[in-house]
Formats: structure tokens, sequence, C-alpha cells
């Protein structure tokens, strides 16, 4: 891409965010749009245009955002939105200290050389390189004195990540230290989850074996156990029941609705019984959801008594009377064989997925060698079709395949508008087929938690774009040539990820460009959910409760962002010295996400669940990983360039082996386990374990009133007594 390619993609990119910015202005300060762009102070009963707070200021919502404390992300988002925002200014944190250095150390370096005019004298190149390429590390000739401050310059960015990461491990440390410690009681601060109970002997329930091994091994904290039951038919019942309750309260609006509209008798709303409610016979539509909810209610109490008692599995969530015997028993071996009796602490109520709960350790191995190895497959194979078409959209290459185009092609204003966005965008939308595909291999895996099953899936999607996009698009060009050698010998891929690096820097360039001003345009903007809110409000919405749930937003989706954002660090790391201009753009992409994910923090997403920061680990290891990969490669850039001391580089990845392996032994294990220092802090007030036991009830088989917890207990078992309780 030459440089007004380049200026084209990157103008019209920054238009396009001033653009989205102002209408972001204009459409936030209208109070009926309150919903789409204040739902989280909505949602805690505040008023969001309270005082006339809300300035007109385009940029007002970045002093709002600068202004808020991480207390105050934390009060109204929840630590992991903080732990977020920490991931995003750790690693601007560690772009904005390499570039301090390396921007006016190497562009001189770089620039004052003239190895791609020697190589373009000698007929070695078609003359295709652009004015971006001379202030890169390509321009330097081989074997030269000048490849010393480049491979200082990989030094540099090393220790600067290093010494970034951990303050910043420890940061986050102290900050799920203090929210597990806080004086609040939350339902998952005394409760574990056990699995892989032992089959029951014939006169004996699972509920009553789970109560008498728990109470022998706490016999003084043990409170209650709730036993894992087989929910699926309830929950069939109990989705089909509240689905005709709010058909009911639809009907019933519209039936109002008719009445004020001039006849006094109304309308009475009418459906098909078929369908989708497109075939069948038509009834009316209040009759028959009443007579349905009168035929599910006693349904649905009878399959509830048949799960409580008859479909109990084995897998129980034990509740404890203190925070610190929750934690004591979370982290303790209470079995002899390892296979049985498995403990962890039990995740938050919001965030259980019950169905793998009973699932068996051995069955839980299985599926998880399966998934990987469709994972493996999925990463491998879909780099083909990647690269296929990263190689047909290139221009040489599309006027080859459909020579038709090359009129089309050769017209400057078409030919630099393809150039700047074909092959990003063709990229960007093969990305977001993906994500859904990787949830639901890594849910599985008979993984606990929403939040565990989050951590999963973004592991999974950060190797696939890796390789995938990283790795596919920068040798995609070259597909033709160097898929045969690199299938006979997969280890020329360093080599060859080295010798197309260069070549692909502007591309990247306006790839992190189109993704911060496009991309965080339209977070902010919230122009997509703000026309699909007006359009079910429109059309479909009668009820308060529908008009709610079209207007929530739910929490980050970090199973997308952290993966996304993975590939940019990796991406800006592997090109910091190559092409040091890169770095500006990857700070203004972290520094400006900051920004947005705070404002949407403090003003639009409401938290699914809370894991008081349980995806640092993750987002920790895969910098580490991006590291690993950037150091890697510039070894091999420096064999390419001839470079005798390049060898000195290979230190740094056994270096990095060794920096993961110290943080994740001095502060993993917090994150795993709840360390008893943290649990022993004091609460405000006694917590009410009625309430603790009634919150991981789920919802088709909790009682419609809290003291009827106890019956729901004594269904499980007709002969259990409990610890009394504080």
């Amino acid at each position: 891409m030459d440089l007004t390619s380049f200026i084209t993609s990157f103008g019209t990119s920054f238009v396009i965010f001033v653009v989205l910015v102002l209408i972001f202005t204009a459409l936030s300060r209208k109070p009926s749009n309150a919903l789409v762009y204040y739902p989280n102070p909505i949602s805690r009963g505040l008023d969001p245009f309270e005082g006339g707070k809300r300035t007109k200021s385009p940029i007002g919502w970045i002093r709002e955002a600068f202004s808020a404390s991480e207390a105050d992300v934390i009060a109204v988002g929840g630590v992991d939105a903080a732990v977020y925002l920490v991931f995003l200014s750790t690693v601007l944190g560690i772009l904005v200290f390499s570039g301090v250095l390396l921007l006016p150390a190497l562009l001189p370096i770089a620039g004052t050389d003239n190895a791609l005019k020697l190589l373009n004298r000698n007929n070695k190149t078609a003359s295709n390189y652009s004015e971006l390429e001379i202030l890169a590390m390509g321009n330097v000739q081989g074997k030269s004195k000048r490849l010393w401050a480049f491979m200082l310059g990989v030094y540099w960015v090393s220790i600067v990540t290093y010494y970034i990461l951990w303050k910043s491990y420890k940061h986050v440390s102290n900050l799920r230290a203090t929210a597990k410690s806080i004086s609040e009681p939350k339902p998952e601060d005394f409760t574990i989850l056990v699995r892989d109970v032992p089959s029951r002997p014939s006169d004996q329930s699972i509920k009553d074996r789970v109560d008498s091994y728990f109470r022998r091994l706490h016999p003084d904290t043990f409170y209650r156990s709730m036993v894992v039951t087989d929910q699926k038919e309830a929950n069939k019942i109990y989705k089909s029941l509240e689905g005709y309750k709010k058909k009911l309260a639809h009907a019933e609006a519209v039936f109002a609705e008719s009445k004020a509209a001039g006849k006094p008798e109304g309308a009475r709303p009418t459906m098909r019984t078929g369908f989708l409610g497109l075939v069948g016979s038509k009834v009316d539509t209040i009759d028959h959801c009443n007579e349905k909810i009168k035929e599910l209610v006693p349904k649905l109490d009878a399959e509830q008594k048949i799960s409580l008692q008859d479909k109990q599995q084995r897998a129980a969530l034990i509740f404890f009377n203190s925070r610190v015997a929750a934690a004591t028993a979370a982290q303790t071996i209470h079995a002899q064989m390892i296979d049985t009796w498995t403990v962890l602490e039990a995740p938050d109520p919001r965030a259980v997925i019950w169905p793998n709960l009973s699932m068996q350790v051995y069955m839980r191995k299985i599926r998880q060698a399966i998934v990987y190895t469709v994972v493996f497959l999925t990463v491998v194979f879909y780099m083909i079709p990647i690269a296929f078409i990263s190689a047909f959209t290139t221009l040489p290459n599309l006027v080859k395949l459909a020579p038709f185009l090359k009129k089309v092609v050769e017209q400057p204003e078409i030919r630099t508008i393809l150039q700047a966005y074909l092959p990003q965008i063709i990229l960007i939308v093969f990305l977001a087929l993906l994500p859904a595909l990787l949830m639901f291999l890594s849910k599985s895996e008979g993984i606990a938690s929403e939040s565990h099953a989050t951590r999963a899936a973004a592991g999974k999607y950060f190797y696939f774009i890796v390789f995938n996009v990283f790795i596919g698009v920068t040798i995609g060009g070259t597909l033709w040539v160097s898929i045969k050698n690199i299938l006979n010998h997969p280890g020329d891929i360093v080599s060859l990820l080295a010798k197309s690096l260069p070549g692909n820097a502007t591309f990247f360039l306006t790839f992190v460009a189109l993704k911060f001003f496009v991309g965080y345009g339209l977070e902010l903007s919230r122009l997509v959910p703000l026309i699909i809110f007006r359009l079910k409000k429109r059309f479909l919405c009668k009820t308060e409760e529908e008009i709610r749930e079209a207007w929530a937003p739910g929490g980050f989706a970090f199973a997308t962002k952290v993966p996304n954002d993975m590939l940019i660090v990796t991406i800006v790391l592997c090109y910091s010295v190559i092409a040091p201009l890169i770095i500006p753009f990857g700070a203004i992409y972290f520094g400006l996400g900051w920004l947005v994910a705070k404002n949407q923090a403090l003003r639009v997403y409401i938290p699914n669940y809370e894991s008081n920061g349980r995806m640092w680990p993750h987002m920790h290891t895969r910098i580490i990983a991006a590291l690993i990969i950037y150091q890697i490669t510039m070894f091999g850039f420096m064999l390419l360039k001839e470079f005798y001391y390049a060898p000195i580089l290979i230190l740094l990845v056994p270096i990095s082996l060794i920096f993961a392996f110290v943080t994740k032994n001095r502060f993993y294990k917090a994150f795993a386990v709840t360390p008893l220092e943290v649990a022993v802090g004091e609460l405000k007030e006694m917590p009410n374990m009625e309430a603790i036991y009634a919150a991981y009830i789920p919802k088709c088989l909790k009682p419609e009133k809290l003291e009827d917890v106890e019956s729901f207990e004594d269904a499980q078992s007709h002969a259990t007594s409990r610890a009394t309780s504080f």
C-alpha cells in the first residue's frame, strides 16, 4: 500500500470517528434516548439527566471518564470491568514507554539507510516499496552495525513489558483481595461446589450422603447442602410458562390500547397455535394464554417435586456459616481418591451452568480432549480460506482472477479505496463468524460457570486470530509459493513470517486504525443498539417488561473483546521494532479504548455476573505469549538480515518463560482460591443464610417466597437434619 492509500484510509477512518462522536453527543443528550445511552444508572434507579449534568461538548464524556476513579468503576460496573480497564492501561503503558525510546532512536536510523534503494537498483524488487517502508527496519542493509539499535530495541520492549506486567498483576491481585474481603456478604463467598460425588448406596439418597459426609468433616461450620438435579424438563416447562405469561401481558396491553383508540369494546387480539404462530387454528390470545398458564402451573409443581426427589445428580453446592470455612473447604483435598468429592469455589449464582455440574471427571477429560482437537483443526484449516481470500483480494491477484475488473481497478480513485479497505473488511467479517462456535465448544467441555467458559472461549479465540489473522494474513500474499514449503518444512514458518512482516506493515497500520476509529466510534455512538431498540419499541414492545428487555445491554463481551485486543497487542509488539510507526497507532487504540470502555462501564453495561477479576491471569499469560511470538519473529528477522549477533535475541524467550513461571507462582494461587487472610475480613452484619441459600436455587425450581426455602430443601430429602444456623 502506498502512502496515498494509507493517508486516504486513515483520514477516512478519522472522519468517520468524528462523525460518530458528534452523533453520540447529539443523541445522548436527548432524554428519549436515555435507555440506550445510560442504562446502567437507570437500572440503579438514578436519573442521568438530574440537575442538567449532561454536557453539550463532544469531549464532555472524555472529561467525565478521566474524572471517575477506579472505585467508581467497581461500584457501578464491577471488578471485572475495572480489571479490563487495567488491561487496556497496561498495554498502553507498555507502548508509551517503549515508543519514548524507539521512535526517536530507530526512525532516523532506518530512514537514513538505503537498503530498499539498492535492492531496487539491482532489480531484486519490483520498485514497489512505499515512503512508509523507508522508515522501517526493511530499509536497513544486512550485516549493518545499525541492526544493533534494533536488537537493543527488542530488549527494551521486553524489559518494559516485564516491569509493567509485574506492577499490574500486583495491582489486580490487590483489587481482587479487596473485593473478596468486602464487608458486604456475597453468596459465592459462603459456598463451594462439589462434583464427582460417589455412587450412593441403595438405601440412601444423594442428599443424605452429601450431608453426612460434610457434616462429619466440617461439624462446626457446615450449614446446608443443595444437591444438583436434572432440571431439563422443569426448565422447559418453566420457560414455556414464562413465555405464555409474557404473551398474556402483551395481549392485555394490546387489548387495552385498542379500547383507548375509540372502540369502547376493544378488539381482542388473536393468534394461531401452530409453528411460530403462522399456522394452525386461530384462537383468542388472552383466553388461550390463560388456559395454558392454568395447565402449566400444576404441571411445573409436579415436575419440581420429581426433579428434587427423583432426579438428584452427583454434584452439590455446600453452604458454610462463614467465609473462612468456605475458603478453607474449597482448597482442601477431601477424599483419598482424587476423582471423587472434587471441590472448588462456587461461582456467582448468576454464572452457574447447571447442566454441566453433574458431568463426571472422566467425561470432562474426554470432552476436553475432543474439544481441543476440534479447535486445533479449526485453527489450522480456517487459515486456508483466510489465506486464500487474503491472496485473492490483493489487486494484482484480483485482476488475474477476474480480468474484466482490470478497467475498474485501474481507476485511481477506485484503486485507492480498494487498497485501503477491501482486505480489512473481509478479514473483520470472517472473524465475526467464529465466537459463537468457540463459546459452544467451551461449554461442551463441562465447565461449571459462564465466567470460566468466557475465559476458555477467549483463549481459543486468541490462538485462532494469532494464527489465522496475524500469521495467515502475513503470509497470505505469498500463499501460492509458500504453502507447499510450510507443509513440507513446518519449521520454516518463522523465517517465512519474518520475511513477510515488513511488506505487510502498512496493511496492519490501516487495520489498527480502522479498528480504533470505526470500531470504537460505533461502540461509543451505539447506533446499532439504538436502531434495534427503536424498532422493537415501535413494533414489538407493549409492556414495561418488554421495553426493559429491549434496552438491557448486558455486560462486556469479554469472550470477543479481549482476544481482539490481544490481536492488536501481538501485531503492535511484532512491528514495534520492524516498523516503529505502528507504536503511536497502538497507543491510540488502547488509549481510546480505555476511554470508551470506561464510559461504557459507567453508563452503559450492566454486569451479568462477577468473577472478581478472574480474567486477569488469562490476559497476563496471553500478553506474554504475544511477547514470545515477537521475540521469536525478531530473531528470525535478524537471521534474514544476516546479523552475526542475532542469537543473542533467543535468550529473551527463556527469560519470558521464567518470568511467566515466577508471576504464576507468585500471584496465580490467590486467583484460583481465596486466601484465608482475605476471607477473614469482617462483615458489617450477620449474613442472611436463607437468602444465600435461595440465591442458588434455579429459577425453574425456585419457590415464590423466601420462607418456602425450607420446603424446597425438605423435598430433596425427607430425613435430613441441619446444623443450627447462627
